[in-house]
């Protein structure tokens, strides 16, 4: 069994025991006559010193101070040698628990001028006082390189654990984007087909089956994708089939399944050089939604141009659509936004909008080199 760690009261109170015996053995010892030498007052007084150590995490300042008031009382009692053990855990403690500097630092001052005048009382060298200073300084300047160092350690850690965030939360946009990348897609597709199948079925069986077929091959298509996506979710079973992801080679085959819908979509592409997997990706899900968008707001029988070109070291994403609004299925809305937060992602541009003849149009430049 693990053993119980023990709490911070029970480590100061036997601290603070550890304190008197300490200082009631070293008085004792340097009295000729003993421990007869020193009455039940001094005892009284070590005792209570002892026990305002027990509070000196949360009021050190005052643990100090009830020190610091029993050392005078000592000294004017006229008691043999003086109880140091009991300042140098008070003095820890005020470097130590107090969370500003400038309250710990007078506390420090006040010590060192009531350490150096009860010295004075007793008639001790100046060489005696500076060496005591000496040590009333160093369990101060112990305590606040602790805090000072535990302070690090814990915005060491805020910091990490808020990246740590950051980066899940960065994941979570992620996954979003996709997911509704793939679904967005496949879903107007199915709901497109489904119309035209019931529109027709009457008069035109085979179209109605053509359509019907369509909605099949769709569903299929997004099962897979989400299939791909939840396998990259979850790598370490090793069971999923893990497809490559989308790329722009495939944006033909995508304008084939979307002409089977009775869109008018034209692809040209003139991009030589070899594309980082990112912007490939991103490229393509670019262009897979600005179709998405084309399919529920313009309706099929807009006429759509896909345009991909390579300047200056930039890939342009490109798709106008001479269509009005005919046709408006719901959607989640988040379609250019997200296209935006991919383009944003690589450091690209993004502009949508009508365009001035009619239609609208959907622009991204890419850069193709360091992202």
């Amino acid at each position: 069994m693990k053993a119980r760690a023990l709490s911070p009261r029970v480590i100061d109170a036997a601290l603070a025991v550890l304190v008197f015996l300490a200082a009631a053995v070293n008085v004792v010892g340097q009295d000729q006559a003993g421990i007869d030498g020193i009455p039940m007052l001094g005892f009284f007084l070590l005792a209570a010193a002892s026990a305002g150590l027990v509070w000196r995490r949360a009021f050190p300042l005052v643990a100090l101070g009830v020190v610091l008031a029993m050392m005078v009382v000592w000294t004017l009692a006229g008691y043999p040698s003086n109880p140091v053990f009991h300042l140098l855990a008070g003095l820890y403690a005020a470097g130590r628990h107090l969370p500003q500097k400038w309250p710990s630092l007078m506390g420090l001052i006040v010590a060192l001028a009531a350490a150096a005048t009860i010295q004075i009382v007793d008639g001790d060298p100046i060489a005696d006082i500076a060496i005591v200073g000496l040590f009333t300084v160093l369990p101060w300047y112990i305590g606040r390189r602790v805090r000072i160092r535990g302070e690090y350690a814990t915005a060491i850690r805020e910091r990490r654990s808020a990246e740590a965030q950051q980066t899940v939360n960065d994941a979570r946009a992620a996954i979003a984007r996709e997911l509704h990348d793939v679904v967005a897609h496949n879903v107007t597709v199915m709901t497109v087909q489904a119309g035209v199948a019931r529109l027709v079925v009457a008069d035109d069986p085979e179209r109605a089956q053509e359509a019907i077929e369509a909605v099949e091959e769709a569903g299929r298509r997004a099962l897979d994708e989400l299939r791909h996506l939840l396998g990259v979710l979850r790598p370490e079973t090793g069971t999923d089939r893990m497809d490559p992801q989308p790329a722009l080679h495939q944006v033909d085959k995508l304008a084939e399944r979307l002409r089977a819908t009775g869109m008018d979509i034209t692809v040209s592409m003139d991009v030589t050089s070899a594309l980082p997997v990112r912007v490939d990706l991103f490229a393509y899900r670019i262009v897979q939604e600005a179709l998405t968008n084309v399919l529920k707001h313009g309706g099929v029988d807009a006429a759509t141009a896909v345009r991909l070109s390579e300047t200056d070291g930039r890939l342009a994403v490109e798709v106008t659509n001479t269509g009005a609004v005919t046709t408006v299925l719901p959607g989640s809305g988040r379609g250019i936004v997200g296209m935006q937060e991919r383009a944003g992602l690589l450091g690209g541009t993004f502009e949508a909008g009508p365009r001035p003849e009619g239609g609208f149009q959907v622009l991204a430049r890419l850069p193709i080199g360091d992202e």
